[in-house]
């Protein structure tokens, strides 16, 4: 058995429940080391057999897996955040299932939940965003043209941009070719939850030079949008003059 298992963003206690159980049952780990954090390896039990695909092709993982089937131990492989984005998880998923491999998926703390978190912010203002848009800028590897961020700024929306902090001059320039003003509020949230974690709060337009000035190049998360403002309206959820299933308007 394969138990994929989202290891959070970066503090070691940031992994669900399941997922330490899980890492505290394997015989084999196979984890993110260029991503994850190392304190999560102290789940693991004695004896248990740690890989850092870091260091590997997805060849030799699924060697590595076909070995532990073949003797009957269980593995864990270890992604960093959650493995639902940008985890390369589809090609393993559908190898193991050509090979007759059982896998599940325990889900894991996003960066971009950590990087909310740690900026005490709120992506889903009422009045301001209700869309929040995860994606990230072209670089060696293409995005499809409809989903260039050029295209994707035009919403006006949240936008969470992974794997982009070390092409801000290209992604600012998108951005404001987007429509996005250049005073719009942006931040750069390096290693979220991590002890190093770094925050730097910015411009559309400053994005670049404050990401140099911070010395941050990768391992971030760009945010961008009227989240980060402080203008907004105030939730209906909770307002007296407003009726819901549970409550009564107030008059």
């Amino acid at each position: 058995m394969v138990h994929f298992v989202g290891a959070g963003c970066g503090a070691a206690d940031l992994i669900t429940v399941r997922g330490a159980r899980l890492l505290s049952e394997a015989d084999v780990i196979i984890y993110a080391g260029s991503l994850v954090n190392p304190e999560l390896l102290k789940y693991a039990k004695p004896g248990c057999a740690v890989y850092d695909s870091a260091k590997l092709t997805l060849e030799r993982v699924l060697a590595i897996i076909e070995d532990a089937e073949a003797r009957g131990l269980t593995t864990v492989r270890l992604h960093t955040g959650d493995s639902s984005i940008y985890g390369a998880v589809r090609e393993q998923f559908d190898a193991l299932a050509a090979r007759d491999v059982d896998y599940d998926v325990c889900p894991g703390v996003s960066a971009f939940c950590g990087a909310a978190a740690s900026l005490r912010a709120e992506y889903t203002l009422p009045g301001v965003s209700q869309t929040v848009i995860i994606s990230r800028m072209e670089g060696r590897t293409p995005v499809p043209e409809r989903e260039r961020i050029r295209a994707l700024a035009a919403h006006g929306s949240t936008m969470v941009l992974f794997l982009s902090a070390g092409l801000l001059d290209g992604l600012r320039a998108e951005l404001l070719a987007g429509g996005y003003a250049p005073d719009t509020p942006a931040a750069i949230v390096y290693k979220a939850s991590w002890p190093e974690e770094r925050i730097c709060r910015c411009t559309v337009d400053a994005l670049p030079q404050a990401a140099r000035e911070s010395g941050i190049s990768k391992t971030a998360l760009i945010l961008v949008g009227g989240f980060l403002g402080d203008g907004f309206e105030r939730s209906k959820l909770y307002d007296p003059g407003f009726a819901t299933e549970f409550r009564e308007a107030e008059r």
